[in-house]
């Protein structure tokens, strides 16, 4: 509704924008911080841009990420398996941000920050992983009330400068705030990503 209204009411602007990203999560068991490594993607979408007052904008955005992180457990953790001594996660996730756009100059070249909130669906993942005992596994993400969860919610920060052709180059940070585990008692785990994108208006 408030897309709709904002587009009756003011000028558009659209932009296509990707980029690599390194992701990791911070992941928790039993309030016990693991160990944790980076893993590459990338991401890419569609964004927009309408102007609430000089130079604050609204400026949602939505996108396919390709996330994920490895980890070294010290103790059980379900997911993935409670005989699990590591597992290595990727994440395919569409995200969608409504964000907010503030230019540092009303030059037609400029730097500016964009912040907000964003929902992401957790579309299928693939996980492996080594057992204290058998053999190693390699599946895909099971999704249900009792193990992955579908939503994760996150923090975006994006950082950039646009030229006067409307061309766009930024950096980001993602900081996931809320667990993509549904299991009870189960680990905590967070996003976290950084990466650096192209786009034009």
């Amino acid at each position: 509704t408030l897309l709709l209204s904002l587009t009756a009411a003011s000028q558009n602007q659209v932009a296509i924008f990707a980029g690599p990203q390194a992701s990791t999560a911070n992941y928790s068991i039993q309030n016990q911080k693991q160990d944790t490594k980076m893993k590459y993607g990338f991401q890419g979408g569609a964004m927009a841009r309408m102007q609430f007052e000089g130079k604050l904008y609204f400026a949602p955005a939505v996108f396919y990420s390709m996330k994920g992180y490895k980890v070294n457990f010290t103790r059980p953790s379900f997911p993935p398996d409670s005989l699990a001594i590591d597992n290595d996660v990727t994440v395919h996730t569409f995200e969608f941000a409504p964000m907010l756009q503030y230019n540092f100059s009303e030059s037609e070249g400029h730097f500016f920050i964009k912040a907000g909130p964003s929902i992401d669906l957790q579309l299928f993942g693939k996980e492996k992983f080594n057992k204290s005992s058998g053999p190693a596994v390699s599946r895909n993400m099971k999704f249900s009330y009792g193990d992955y969860g579908r939503f994760g919610a996150n923090l975006l920060l994006h950082l950039g400068y646009e030229t006067s052709s409307g061309l766009i180059i930024y950096a980001h940070y993602t900081h996931g705030v809320a667990t993509i585990v549904n299991t009870d008692n189960g680990p905590t785990v967070r996003h976290r990503a950084v990466g650096l994108s192209v786009g034009k208006f």
